[in-house]
């Protein structure tokens, strides 16, 4: 374990040359993206965010990019709109991007909930969560791709469950899970979290002058456990007030998860690029020198979780790579 006064004391070292300049965040007018935003300000650094939300949420995102601006007058947040469960957004966003922009040196990816409910579709036809968690999340990192590349020190973040994959009510013959019977919250979770971490590993082989990290927060109190409940579900409200109480007995803060995941973002134990750091450094599921994927967990840890990869990636890797391109491909 990562104690939190040695992530504080490598956060205190972060400067212009170690900080992400170019950053983008999805999922950042919430949640563990917003605290990772505001750590990230609050460094003092040279910073451009692009801070992607839904519309309903620009009122009190403005707010908060004026309460960023007063913490660091260096730092510019752009005000980025769009709903990026429609993969069409996302497409529209990326090009923003792109057409701005030579460079991106984050790429940090929070939006999603659980799904606790009935299943729902967009208007593209995509379960709502799966669009959120693992879609939306590969189109941004395959659209950006060349703007990463181009960093030298880029890092792709997706805030998930990192190290709990499992090979248990996987379904490789099932990708979005639309067989009937098949849509559960907690099947759900573990195939959305799985997918993640097989095109990772493999974006990761393919790119080694990007680090890609696969993060599971731990129980941090977001208000997300909220959303995936039907409306006016008796049960979704007391298990929503139970689960907030439990995180707030002993789950993170969101200050600390921010300066967890600044951490994770900035520190030379992940891919040896950032604040040098003198504790055990991290090891990839790929294990490369440079870049590759790193699995970690709460305390700021890596786990290989390697038979569980080993498997998935046997079995699913290009099984699931194949299904991905057919389906983004329209949103070239």
């Amino acid at each position: 374990m990562v104690s939190y006064k040695e992530i504080l004391a490598s956060n205190a070292l972060i400067n212009d040359s170690t900080a992400p300049r170019i950053a983008v965040f999805v999922g950042g007018t919430s949640g563990i993206g917003k605290f990772t935003i505001k750590a990230l300000v609050a460094t003092g650094t040279t910073v451009k965010i692009y801070l992607v939300g839904r519309k309903n949420s620009k009122e009190r995102t403005q707010a908060f990019i004026e309460e960023l601006h007063a913490l660091n007058p260096k730092a510019s947040v752009i005000w980025t709109e769009a709903e990026v469960a429609l993969l069409a957004d996302v497409r529209r966003v990326c090009d923003i991007i792109k057409s701005n922009e030579s460079r991106v040196d984050l790429l940090f990816l929070t939006a999603g909930y659980a799904p606790f409910g009935t299943r729902k579709e967009t208007a593209e036809g995509h379960e709502v969560v799966q669009a959120l968690e693992y879609y939306s999340r590969m189109l941004f990192i395959l659209r950006l791709l060349p703007l990463l590349g181009e960093s030298g020190l880029a890092r792709v973040v997706s805030v998930l469950g990192g190290g709990l994959e499992t090979t248990w009510l996987i379904d490789l013959d099932d990708w979005d899970l639309k067989r009937p019977g098949n849509f559960k919250v907690y099947r759900a979770r573990l195939q959305y979290l799985a997918m993640n971490t097989i095109t990772l590993d493999k974006l990761a082989r393919e790119n080694p002058n990007v680090t890609f990290i696969h993060s599971w927060p731990g129980s941090v109190n977001t208000g997300n456990v909220r959303r995936g409940w039907d409306a006016n579900s008796i049960i979704g409200g007391t298990f929503s007030r139970v689960f907030e109480f439990l995180t707030w007995l002993a789950g993170f803060s969101g200050d600390e998860s921010g300066q967890r995941h600044l951490f994770e973002i900035t520190s030379a134990a992940f891919g040896g690029r950032g604040v040098p750091w003198i504790g055990k450094a991290g090891i990839t599921t790929t294990e490369q020198l440079a870049g590759g994927l790193f699995l970690v967990n709460y305390k700021c840890d890596y786990t290989l979780n390697a038979k569980v990869v080993a498997w998935l990636r046997e079995k699913g890797q290009e099984k699931l790579w194949e299904h991905t391109q057919e389906l983004l491909g329209p949103y070239f």
